[in-house]
């Protein structure tokens, strides 16, 4: 078996692992992104002045310029309508609470199908990437080593590949996450919010209403600024990890399963730390089909006007809580996969690299 093909199968392996472990919170961080954004919010704040839209802020500020002759009362009103929008929820905790509250525990993996073939579909593409792109940096493990610096740029260029893989499940995903959540809470009050049936269903509508690039892919352009600075602190702290912990003239196969587990935590706190607005950003164009025409400058924008850098970060805390031992499982089980191939073919290489002795600080 060609060694792309192991690094492929046991990226499948640790994708699959570490989104049946993380995908609650995942949910979580999502209605915590998009809780403002979206036509109708899950929560009995739903229809105040949150739900007022961009040309409505600009029509109503536009009033308040030109009429002189108005009267304190409603110049109170019209400035009350355009502060920024109450939080639905008061943070992390609040926001599981209540999803399990009204729509039970399962609610929170609504729409797994989409993020489960994803995750499987970018760790498999992720790693093959990363082996690939390391020996075209002209590694040759037992001969010639990459520096920290190279292996990070190996992760960015791969985060960068993997993202077009990815990008569709993403957006599925977060459909099937938040504005299932809100035609529940609109149905009663008559709101009219595109609701779907399934996995099958959501991609099919999406096609329909958006087409393939602009519904499919839209949001890409965030994706790319997560992925590629991500998976380059990604790699990059994975890798330092496992050198700090090699033993003197041993290689990474002297290193055992709690290492594997430290770096990868370790690993996906750096991820998710290191642009997490680019998600956020993502998750709000994602999540309503009219960002999909704008751009994510524009997006990043009205948000920070909006919300501040609090708005950008929401939801960070409980992403790096559940990143963590996500992270761990996925190398940890891709460690553990090649470790049977190893068992079958002594003389496999898997894409994390190898080294004898102490790690090159060389550009």
């Amino acid at each position: 078996m060609a060694e792309g093909y192991k690094d492929f199968i046991a990226g499948t392996v640790g994708g699959f692992s570490g989104k049946l472990l993380d995908y609650p919170f995942d949910t979580v961080k999502v209605l915590l992104q998009t809780q403002n954004s979206l036509p109708s919010t899950p929560s009995s704040v739903a229809g105040d002045a949150s739900t007022i839209s961009t040309k409505a802020t600009k029509s109503l500020s536009s009033t308040i310029q030109s009429t002189a002759a108005a009267t304190p009362q409603n110049v109170t009103k019209i400035k009350s309508a355009l502060s920024p929008p109450a939080p639905v929820y008061r943070g992390a905790i609040d926001c599981l609470t209540h999803q399990i509250e009204t729509r039970g525990f399962m609610s929170l993996y609504q729409g797994i199908s989409a993020p489960l073939l994803g995750s499987m579909a970018e760790n498999a593409v992720l790693f093959l990437s990363y082996g690939k792109v390391k020996q075209m940096l002209g590694e040759k493990p037992g001969e010639k080593d990459l520096s920290l610096w190279q292996l990070s740029f190996a992760g960015g260029v791969a985060g960068a590949i993997a993202s077009f893989a990815l990008n569709p499940f993403e957006v599925i995903k977060v459909q099937m996450q938040v504005t299932n959540s809100a035609a529940i809470s609109s149905s009663s009050a008559g709101g009219a919010v595109r609701k779907y049936n399934g996995l099958i269903d959501c991609v099919m509508q999406t096609i329909r209403n958006e087409g393939i690039v602009k519904g499919l892919y839209r949001g890409q352009t965030s994706l790319l600024v997560r992925e590629i600075p991500g998976n380059a602190c990604w790699y990059g702290v994975y890798e330092g990890v496992c050198f700090s912990q090699m033993p003197e003239g041993g290689t990474k196969r002297d290193l055992g399963i709690s290492t594997h587990l430290l770096g990868g935590a370790a690993a996906g706190v750096a991820y998710w730390t290191a642009f997490y607005p680019a998600d956020t950003v993502g998750s709000q164009i994602r999540a309503n089909p009219e960002y999909g025409s704008r751009k994510f400058v524009d997006v990043f924008i009205e948000i920070y006007k909006r919300e501040g850098w609090k708005g950008l970060y929401r939801g960070w805390g409980i992403t790096v809580m559940r990143a963590a031992p996500a992270h761990a499982l996925i190398f940890a089980m891709y460690e553990q996969t090649m470790g049977v191939f190893r068992r079958f073919d002594p003389d496999t290489e898997d894409c994390i690299d190898k080294r004898s002795g102490s790690i090159s600080h060389s550009s």
